[in-house]
């Protein structure tokens, strides 16, 4: 055995762990530095009655990506989650959550950024904030909790690129 490396390793596709052993370079990507619940509200407005609807009531739901720089180099991103719930006769509940994260980029080509942070970042912060809605509205009253379908952070994306290169502007998603 030789302790020399392969001609087709170079010095930046290699990097070395704390054990002085060669390890391949991770490639472009983030890390979850913290997340948290900015702000959080529910209404039962017609409580008790509104925990006996028949039937599944209409539900409104609304969702917000936001992205911001910091002067240390991390990256917040909002996500902003609104759920009305109603009947003909009542609202039924309505639940605003605003979920938040710290992230660090590394290796992430400038173009690819916006992408990242509107649409990867919030599909892992998604999980938490969905859990934290049915809690809410488990502890308001109403079983089975409301459980969010999974979001395609993607073509909201991408709805909101399309609206702001037609001219219009960008609107919530």
């Amino acid at each position: 055995m030789t302790d020399s490396t392969p001609a087709t390793d170079t010095p930046d596709t290699k990097a070395v762990d704390g054990n002085g052993a060669q390890t391949s370079a991770p490639g472009p990507g983030f890390r979850i530095l913290a997340q948290y619940v900015r702000d959080l509200s529910f209404e039962n407005p017609r409580a008790p009655d509104s925990l006996r609807v028949d039937g599944k009531p209409a539900i409104d739901l609304g969702v917000e990506m936001n992205a911001q720089g910091r002067a240390d180099g991390l990256f917040e991103v909002d996500l902003k989650l609104s759920i009305k719930a109603s009947t003909e006769a009542l609202p039924v509940f309505h639940v605003e959550l605003l979920y938040g994260g710290l992230f660090a980029l590394q290796g992430v080509a400038e173009a690819d950024i916006e992408p990242l942070l509107l649409t990867e970042c919030p599909r892992y912060l998604f999980p938490f904030a969905r859990e934290i809605i049915a809690r809410a509205t488990a502890d308001g009253g109403f079983y089975p909790p409301f459980m969010m379908d999974p979001i395609d952070f993607g073509a909201i994306y991408a709805a909101r690129k399309a609206e702001v290169s037609r001219g219009a502007p960008a609107g919530k998603a």
